[in-house]
C-alpha cells in the first residue's frame, strides 16, 4: 500500500515549548492507526501538526504525497477530516445543517451552490452512523453521544482520504463504540480512507488498530503492532501502574487489566484452605470459599480460567443421561443455592464417600488435595481408537487447592504434574482397559482442577521437581491409589 501520511522528525509545541519532540512514523493508505499515550503525552499536540491547526517548528509532514504546508486550508479540507473531543455550539444547527457543514470546502463561488451530489453525500453520511432519525432536531437537544455520531457524519460528509480521530468514544456507550469502529474498520480495510485515532482506552485500540504508537512526554517508546506495544512492562512503564495482559479469547490481540491496591482491610482478611473446610456426604463433596479462588479446570460447569468460590463434585447414577450435562448441571446447582457464576461444578459416578482427601504443609505453602475415583471406564490412551464415542459420566476426579499464588505456567504444569501422577497411580494399581486388557491411563471421562488463593507465597513452576510439582505429584498420587482402593473394595475386586 502507498503511504498517505508521513511523519518525518517532527518537533514542536505552544509558545516555544516542545511538545512533541523528534516524533516519526508513516501511514499507509486503508491503515487504522493507533496513537496512545498519558495525559499531557502530546497526543492531541501531535494530531493538531498533522491536520495543520499548529505549525510545526522542525521537521517535516507530507501528506499524499505533497508538503503540508502546500495545501490551502480548503484543499486540506477535501482531503482531511478531524473529529475532535470538543465542539463549539455557537449556533443552534439542526442535525442536518451541522452534518451540511462538511460539504463546505466543496462549495464554490460567494454564494454557495447546493448540489444534488452534495444532498446525497450527507444523507449517505447521516445514514452511516445512524442520524436520520434526528435529522430535523436541533444539535443541542442530543445526548453526548448522538452528538458525537452527527460530528462524524459532518467528517464523513467531506469525502476525506485522511480521517483524524481525538477520542471518538468519548460519551459513546459499549453498543455504540462497537458500531462506529466496526463501521470505521470497514471504510478503512474495504474502502481504502486511513485513519488516524488518539486513544485512552488501550484494549479498543488493540482491538481495531493495525499499529500503535505510544508515546510519553512528547517521545515515540512504541511503534508497532498491538501485540508488541500493550505489554504489561511497556504499559506499567508509561502509565505507572500495574497491570496484566492477556489474549483477546476470540481474536489475536492482546487485552489489558488494571489491578487495584489491596486495602488494608483485604491484606487482613487472608485465610488458608483446610480439609476440614470440605463437606461430605453421598450427594457432593462442596468448598465454599470466603473470597474467589483463581481456578482452571475441564468441569461441567466453570471450565477453563476464572474465578469462583463454590466447588461441587457431585454423585449421579451409572445411567445418568450426558446429553445435555451442562444444562442439567445449572439447574441443580441454582435448585441447591449456588450461583453457576460462581462454582466450579464437576460430576461422578463414583460414590462420593469412598473419596480421599489430603492436606500437604510445605514450608511456604500448603496444598489440599480431593480424589474421587471409579474405574469401570477406564482408557489406554495408547489404544483409545479401539473405543466407541459414548458419553459416560465421569470417574475420576481431582481437586488441587494451592495456599498461594500461582503464575500461569503454574497452573498449566500443575495439571500436566497432577494428571501424570494420576497415570503412575492407575500404574501401580494395575488398572485395566476392559477393550484392549493394557494398563489403563485414566478413565474416558475424567476431570481436573487446580485452584489458587494467589494469596501468600509466589509460585512460578509446579513440574514434578519443583516444590509445589512435589506436594501435587505426592499428594495426588497417593489420593489416587487410596480411591481407586476404595472403588475395587467396594466393587467386590479387593
Amino acid at each position: 500500500m502507498s503511504s498517505m501520511l508521513r511523519v518525518e522528525q517532527v518537533s514542536g509545541g505552544y509558545e516555544g515549548k516542545e511538545v512533541i519532540q523528534d516524533v516519526s512514523f508513516e501511514v499507509k493508505q486503508g491503515e487504522i492507526f493507533g496513537i496512545l499515550g498519558p495525559n499531557g503525552s502530546g497526543k492531541s499536540t501531535l494530531l493538531k501538526m498533522i491536520s495543520g491547526v499548529l505549525p510545526i517548528e522542525k521537521g517535516k509532514i507530507l501528506f499524499d504525497g505533497k508538503p503540508l504546508d502546500q495545501y490551502s486550508t480548503k484543499e486540506l479540507a477535501q482531503k482531511m477530516a478531524v473529529l475532535s473531543q470538543a465542539h463549539p455550539q455557537t449556533f443552534s444547527y439542526s442535525v442536518k445543517e451541522t452534518v451540511s457543514i462538511g460539504r463546505y470546502p466543496y462549495q464554490k463561488g460567494f454564494f454557495r451552490s447546493w448540489t444534488e451530489q452534495d444532498e446525497q453525500t450527507i444523507v449517505r453520511a447521516m445514514m452511516q452512523t445512524g442520524v436520520v432519525p434526528f435529522s430535523h432536531k436541533p444539535l443541542q437537544s442530543l445526548s453526548g453521544g448522538e452528538q458525537q455520531r452527527v460530528y462524524l457524519s459532518q467528517a464523513l460528509a467531506q469525502e476525506p482520504k485522511l480521517l483524524l480521530l481525538d477520542e471518538p468514544t468519548n460519551h459513546l456507550d459499549l453498543s455504540y463504540q462497537k458500531e462506529l469502529f466496526d463501521f470505521i474498520k470497514t471504510e478503512a480495510h474495504e474502502k481504502g480512507l486511513t485513519v488516524i485515532s488518539i486513544f485512552h482506552d488501550l484494549n479498543l485500540a488493540s482491538l481495531y488498530c493495525d499499529r500503535l504508537m505510544l508515546i510519553q512526554n512528547g517521545k515515540v517508546q512504541a511503534l508497532a503492532s498491538p501485540l508488541e506495544v500493550i505489554r504489561e512492562e511497556m504499559i506499567q512503564s508509561v502509565y505507572q501502574v500495574s497491570v496484566k495482559t492477556y489474549p483477546h479469547p476470540e481474536l489475536p490481540r492482546p487485552q489489558m487489566i488494571m489491578l487495584p491496591s489491596q486495602s488494608k482491610k483485604e491484606k487482613q482478611s487472608v485465610s488458608f484452605i483446610t480439609k476440614d473446610m470440605l463437606q461430605v456426604d453421598h450427594e457432593a463433596i462442596v468448598l465454599q470459599t470466603p473470597y474467589p479462588l483463581k481456578a482452571m479446570s475441564s468441569a461441567v460447569i466453570g471450565a477453563g480460567v476464572g474465578w469462583f468460590t463454590t466447588f461441587v463434585n457431585r454423585h449421579v447414577p451409572k445411567s445418568y443421561d450426558c446429553r445435555d450435562s451442562k444444562r442439567e448441571m445449572e439447574q441443580y446447582l441454582r435448585a441447591k443455592g449456588f450461583s453457576p457464576s460462581e462454582t466450579v461444578g464437576m460430576m461422578t459416578a463414583a460414590q462420593l464417600t469412598d473419596g480421599v482427601i489430603d492436606e500437604i504443609e510445605m514450608e511456604d505453602f500448603s496444598v489440599v488435595i480431593a480424589v474421587t475415583a471409579g474405574v469401570g471406564n477406564a482408557v489406554d490412551i495408547a489404544k483409545c481408537e479401539e473405543h466407541d464415542f459414548v458419553l459416560q459420566s465421569g470417574t475420576i476426579n481431582i481437586w488441587v487447592f494451592v495456599n498461594g499464588s500461582l503464575t500461569d505456567e503454574a497452573f498449566i504444569q500443575g495439571i500436566m504434574t497432577a494428571t501424570e501422577a494420576k497415570v503412575k497411580a492407575m500404574q501401580t494399581m494395575n488398572v485395566l482397559d476392559p477393550f484392549t486388557k493394557t494398563v489403563a491411563t485414566g478413565t474416558s471421562t475424567d476431570s481436573i482442577l487446580i485452584a489458587a488463593t494467589q494469596r501468600g507465597t509466589p509460585l512460578s513452576y509446579a513440574g514434578p521437581i519443583t516444590p509445589l510439582g512435589k506436594a501435587i505429584g505426592k499428594g495426588v498420587y497417593r489420593c489416587t491409589v487410596q480411591a481407586i482402593e476404595h472403588y475395587l473394595k467396594r466393587a467386590g475386586q479387593r
